[in-house]
């Protein structure tokens, strides 16, 4: 990448990253008292607001820094770059909120799901193994670093898509 390219996705990832950080701090605080599905919405939504910038970092590097073409690849590229600075930003805060801010929210995550469970009428042996599925589970909400790897993760999924379907939709094809 040259270094216009390297500045559009430092620039655009920024913005990514400081959307990603409000919004989803937002959506922690505000969303304290929603039920677990609702607020699982309210974050992949949150999620969705702070990728918009891989689409427009993509077309700001096609328009003013390759004189309005782009490779698949490069847009690519380029989008995944400002998408990792969005879920750095999601890892950071989910690790700080679950562990310190909300640290009880790993034994709200087991009472909730335990309670779906009650309610889809398993056999005892079916309950019991969902049962410690769901704890094993819980146990990653008690390390920060493990919460951190596994929103980046999430995000970096989602992320890949989103950039995905901006270098689809941005990049130019080459006439045979």
């Amino acid at each position: 990448m040259n270094t216009g390219m390297n500045k559009t996705v430092l620039t655009y990832g920024m913005y990514s990253f400081i959307l990603a950080s409000i919004l989803f701090s937002a959506a922690l605080y505000f969303g304290y008292a929603l039920a677990f599905k609702t607020h699982g919405i309210v974050g992949y939504l949150t999620m969705l607001a702070s990728l918009s910038f891989v689409y427009f970092g993509v077309m700001y590097a096609k328009n003013n820094d390759l004189e309005g073409e782009i490779e698949f690849k490069r847009a690519f590229v380029i989008g995944f770059g400002i998408a990792s600075f969005a879920a750095i930003a999601f890892g950071l805060i989910d690790a700080i909120y679950i562990t310190n801010i909300h640290p009880n929210f790993a034994q709200l995550y087991i009472d909730h799901e335990f309670t779906v469970l009650e309610a889809q009428k398993l056999t005892e042996t079916e309950l019991y193994l969902a049962q410690a599925a769901i704890i094993k589970h819980g146990e990653v909400f008690e390390n920060s670093i493990l919460i951190f790897f596994v929103t980046l993760m999430i995000m970096l999924v989602i992320g890949t898509i989103v950039s995905l379907l901006s270098a689809l939709a941005l990049y130019n094809k080459q006439e045979a």
